[in-house]
């Protein structure tokens, strides 16, 4: 009785993952499709996840007073606090700003990744390596070539990419839970 039960759970599970998944891609498909909606919002929830979190962080370093280091924890949360204020106050500036924060890690990653596959050149696999460094490579550079204005599609086109594939792996753990619970119901 008890696996029975436990399938149902599955089963009902599997069903709200995958209604999840299909929602995250429905959001995400629009997000592709209207980019400057989808950058706005993303850069207005980093902004608020700021301002709260300054507002935690300076709720802890108080109640840390007495402590060592209060003073630092203090100006992190000032900090926190102002950097999620100004975000909130010039989006648009965040939206640039993430943009080339985003483009800078793609660069150094496509260096990282160039770097690795001429380390294993000549092993399987190692031009993929290579490849997957210069278009990272290539990707960072289109990115900063169109710094500031293409920040907006960037990052709204980015957003939409990132809900379409967390929506396709819900979509697909929701499957498995269905398909799991099915063959220990049989």
């Amino acid at each position: 009785m008890a696996t029975a039960t436990t399938s149902s759970m599955e089963r009902q599970a599997g069903i709200w993952v995958t209604v999840w998944g299909v929602l995250l891609i429905v959001v995400g498909i629009i997000a592709i499709m209207q980019p400057a909606v989808a950058a706005l919002s993303f850069s207005l929830v980093l902004a608020w996840i700021f301002v709260f979190a300054g507002i935690v962080e300076g709720i802890y370093a108080l109640q840390q007073r007495g402590q060592s280091g209060f003073l630092w924890k203090l100006l992190a949360a000032v900090a926190t606090f102002a950097l999620g204020v100004i975000m909130l106050t010039n989006p648009i500036a965040s939206i640039a700003t993430l943009a080339l924060v985003i483009g800078a890690f793609i660069f150094a990653s496509g260096i990282s990744s160039v770097m690795l596959g001429w380390s294993l050149r000549g092993q399987a696999g190692s031009a993929w390596v290579l490849f997957d460094g210069a278009l990272s490579i290539l990707i960072a550079v289109l990115i900063a070539w169109g710094w500031p204005q293409s920040s907006i599609a960037f990052i709204g086109i980015l957003v939409g990419i990132c809900l379409i594939s967390g929506g396709m792996w819900r979509i697909m753990l929701g499957r498995a839970l269905r398909t799991d619970a099915a063959s220990r119901s049989s």
